[in-house]
């Protein structure tokens, strides 16, 4: 996903991310097709050792696109992969495997890791919540907070109100930080 959103007022995006860190991608500074592809293999690697290891069955599937690499973890049976399949999990393997990427290759990445779906089901529950806020403001509140969320979450927010024709900034610090939706 590209750092600026269209139509809305995002103040997160480049500031609590770690893309602003030294060493970490800015706008004019994506990282390339190939570097892409070696954090996915790098991943890969990673998640595919902790698989045999918890002996879970997946299949792994690697894509690049918007300047991140993408590691997707399914099963085509039913295995005990959805043990992994919770968010806090994900959000929690996903910091381990970039932490594994960054080691190998000294930069920082931005890569997002799904277990059976989960991040699908993250987003329609983010969309939910947003049709709520945005039906409380249409009904005549100046605004409305959503839950603390990731970095990664908000920024997912803050598309999905910018399509509904609204703006959204992030506010609060740490785990606490969150997006408040207003009127456009």
């Amino acid at each position: 996903m590209s750092i600026e959103t269209e139509g809305s007022t995002v103040t997160d995006s480049a500031l609590d991310t770690p893309d602003n860190l030294v060493g970490g991608p800015s706008e004019n500074n994506e990282p390339s097709g190939s570097q892409l592809e070696e954090e996915g293999d790098i991943a890969a690697d990673y998640i595919e050792e902790l698989l045999d290891i918890t002996d879970l069955d997946g299949d792994i599937d690697i894509d690049a696109r918007d300047g991140r690499a993408y590691l997707s973890v399914n099963s085509s049976q039913d295995s005990n992969l959805r043990l992994l399949s919770k968010p806090e999990t994900v959000n929690a393997l996903q910091e381990l495997t970039r932490i594994a990427v960054q080691t190998k290759t000294g930069s920082f990445s931005r890569l997002i890791l799904d277990v059976g779906g989960s991040r699908e089901a993250r987003q329609a529950e983010l969309t939910a919540l947003v049709t709520k806020a945005i039906e409380r403001i249409e009904g005549g509140a100046a605004a409305a907070a959503l839950p603390p969320m990731s970095s990664y979450e908000r920024k997912l927010v803050h598309d999905l109100v910018a399509s509904n024709g609204f703006i959204s900034e992030s506010e609060g610090e740490g785990r606490d930080r969150h997006t408040v939706i207003r009127p456009a």
